[in-house]
């Protein structure tokens, strides 16, 4: 008792304590009959890895020796090391426990390594009956497996920090391309969507990550900037538009009761240009003003349209005397006496006049028959007045006697030259001779027309 008092590494159970639930059986002694004559009996039943002495004490045998590990004063040797066998099984259990979470991966391997060693240590003082240098080879066994995994999770942490970097770069290319636009909606949108996305990535080493972030940032920053200053302008913008158009408004409602026609819709042609030069409004804004400028046109051109339609059925009448006239008129085509054609559309025209306006749908297909009439009739005229001109005359009939003239001097030419046999004089007064005759082919064709 002295001796394990002086050791407090040393656990001094209590005689009577019981055995832990589960423990296997203690394995039965040496029968008497097995005992050689003369041979003291053991001190206790054979075990390789621990013994109690006849003082009560347990030792532990291991590759260092043999090792105190407690005592055991009172009681069955056998219970004693069956006791010590059980807190050796528990550490058997933690061994295999710790084997299979560093095979899963379930430990990080710093974890793994710090886990180990305490249990190592633990194992090597601990108070237990086995095999403890089986169980510490199992935990050094260990070391490599870390070292793998070790290697494996910083491979893994460099694949991931280079993918994390890749992300990141195109995080913020895309963030400074998004800066660059003018998409003032869905660039929000996606600048916000970037944001989250890299949220969500791990870190890199701190000089990247930071270089990245203020890539990033400043893209962000840039993007908002640009994005408030345009719609700010916008305010702005629609705020003059809104000024203009509220005016338009006024202008335009002070002329929906006028009745010259004419005049107020020019007037409404220019209010309506100077309506789209002027821009949008917010929208509800320019909704209400635009159904105030509308209304007032719609009032102006629905009492000019009701008056044409007066109007036109006043002028029905008055299409119905054309075509009448049309008929007389056209009458004259072919024009044969142009005199007398003129004379006769001269008193259908003052006629035409006279018949005042017709329907709007009516008028360009009445004006247009008219004025094929009035052309042909023109044109016979012209005619006549060319063909009795005494100085057209003149000048063709001048043109035929010069032509004549000429023609008759080159054919003396040519017999001289023929009677001299000069065949090049010869040849050039005939292409001469040629030539005038065709002409004066033309001049006669042109004096005829003069015969009426």
């Amino acid at each position: 008792m002295t001796e394990q008092n002086a050791d407090p590494a040393v656990e001094q159970p209590v005689a009577a304590a019981p055995p832990r639930p589960g423990p296997p059986p203690p394995r039965p002694g040496p029968s008497p009959a097995a005992i050689a004559p003369g041979v003291p009996p053991p001190t206790t039943p054979p075990d390789t890895h621990g013994r109690v002495d006849d003082a009560g004490n347990v030792y532990v045998t291991t590759a260092a020796g043999e090792r105190l590990v407690g005592q055991w004063p009172e009681g069955d040797r056998e219970a004693a090391l069956a006791f010590y066998r059980t807190r050796y099984e528990g550490l058997v259990v933690e061994v295999d426990l710790l084997e299979r979470r560093i095979v899963s991966g379930s430990l990080s391997p710093d974890e793994a390594t710090t886990t180990t060693r305490k249990l190592r240590e633990s194992v090597l003082s601990a108070q237990a009956v086995g095999d403890l240098d089986a169980l510490a080879a199992r935990l050094d066994a260990l070391e490599p497996l870390i070292a793998r995994r070790r290697e494996k999770r910083k491979a893994e942490r460099a694949a991931k920090a280079a993918r994390s970097k890749t992300a990141k770069e195109a995080i913020a290319a895309q963030a400074e391309q998004v800066a660059q636009g003018s998409d003032w909606r869905q660039g929000a949108n996606r600048m916000r969507e970037l944001l989250d996305e890299w949220k969500v990535l791990p870190r890199i080493d701190k000089q990247t990550d930071d270089e990245l972030w203020h890539r990033f940032s400043s893209a962000r920053t840039t993007y908002t900037r640009r994005r408030k200053q345009h719609f700010a302008e916008v305010h702005e913008r629609r705020d003059t538009a809104r000024a203009v158009k509220e005016k338009l408004v006024v202008d335009a409602e002070a002329l929906a009761t006028s009745t010259d026609w004419g005049a107020t819709a020019r007037a409404y042609r220019e209010l309506m240009q100077q309506w789209k030069a002027a821009g949008g409004a917010e929208r509800d804004v320019d909704d209400a003003l635009w159904k105030r400028f509308s209304g007032a046109q719609d009032t102006f051109f629905g009492a000019r349209d009701s008056e044409n339609s007066k109007l036109d059925e006043e002028y029905t009448a008055n299409a119905e005397v054309k075509r009448q006239l049309l008929v007389e008129a056209e009458k004259l085509a072919p024009v044969r006496d142009a005199k007398q054609a003129r004379e006769t559309f001269r008193s259908l025209a003052d006629r035409w006049d006279a018949a005042g306006k017709v329907p709007r749908d009516q008028l360009a297909d009445l004006e247009a028959r008219f004025k094929r009439i009035e052309q042909a009739v023109r044109g016979a005229e012209d005619d006549r007045w060319r063909r009795s001109n005494p100085e057209g005359h003149a000048r063709a009939a001048d043109t035929v006697a010069q032509l004549e003239a000429t023609i008759s001097s080159l054919r003396a030419d040519l017999e001289k030259a023929e009677a001299a046999g000069n065949s090049k004089k010869a040849d050039d007064a005939r292409s001469a001779i040629e030539a005038r005759q065709a002409w004066l082919g033309q001049a006669r064709s042109a004096l005829s027309e003069f015969s009426g």
